[in-house]
């Protein structure tokens, strides 16, 4: 079976192309711009990426998430009101200290208030690799996706509920990576792996080479492990927010130690 011819440009494909030639699985933390100040972000960013992080994935607070639990809902309540150019800013900030990939969390409303031209442009020039739009219907991402060419990846995703049909269609059009989200819900910490997600993986893998990577749900080094026997990278949450939860409120007094022994332990854990 024939698969789809890949996207060339892609920072983030290239960059899972030199971890997986070395024999690693990538890891994706995921934070909150602003949570619990935009400083505090910028800092935390950067540590998490010199510590074990692969790729950032950073979420634009939004008050009417989709696909987010409790702890990001809580999250994006915390950052209070961070606004896109904040972000923008903070975007520039963290791309001035590091090559690897950054990839924002963001859902449609506010992007389309700004103009999802200028949207894609200014965080483009910024040093943003990879966009996730978790409420953009697959079927309705045409004119963002032809703005979003040969600038950054617009992330695809699948779920346990993908038929086949569409996880052709998702392969068909996929860059940078495949979102797989593992369980049929919203984000959060979950006891248990259940790979309810195995199946479509497993098949969308006859129809691409884009990498995958598997989130929702995992929140310790054990389901981690887990789900990069499935995968190619693993994206980690709302595990991540939890902690950042307990931070101390002072802005130039916060003890970094607990998130980062965590993300390397993650890390770690990759097989």
């Amino acid at each position: 079976m024939d698969k789809y011819i890949e996207y060339d440009n892609s920072v983030i494909e290239k960059y899972f192309a030199t971890k997986n030639k070395n024999n690693e699985k990538v890891l994706i933390p995921f934070i909150m711009a602003g949570d619990p100040d935009l400083s505090t972000t910028e800092k935390l960013a950067l540590e998490i990426l010199d510590n074990g992080g692969d790729i950032l994935e950073i979420g634009l607070p939004y008050s009417d998430p989709l696909a987010d639990g409790p702890v990001i809902q809580q999250s994006a309540e915390r950052a209070g009101n961070v606004k896109i150019a904040q972000v923008l800013e903070l975007i520039k900030k963290i791309r001035a200290k590091t090559d690897k990939p950054l990839v924002l969390l963001a859902y449609f409303n506010p992007i389309y208030n700004y103009g999802t031209e200028k949207f894609i442009n200014d965080f483009c020039e910024a040093g943003l690799n990879g966009l996730v739009i978790p409420d953009l219907a697959f079927e309705e991402r045409d004119g963002l996706e032809k703005q979003a060419k040969d600038k950054l990846d617009l992330i695809s995703f699948i779920a346990p509920t993908s038929d086949e049909n569409r996880l052709k269609e998702v392969a068909k059009r996929a860059k940078g990576f495949i979102y797989c989200v593992s369980v049929a819900g919203v984000t959060g910490v979950r006891e248990g792996f259940d790979y309810q997600v195995r199946e479509a993986v497993e098949k969308i893998k006859n129809y691409t080479d884009v990498p995958l990577a598997i989130g929702f749900g995992i929140s310790n080094p054990d389901q981690a492990k887990k789900a990069s026997e499935l995968a190619d990278g693993v994206i980690v949450g709302s595990a991540i927010i939890k902690k950042i939860e307990s931070l101390p409120k002072k802005p130039d007094n916060k003890d970094f130690t607990e998130i980062i022994n965590f993300i390397k332990d993650l890390k770690a854990s990759l097989v």
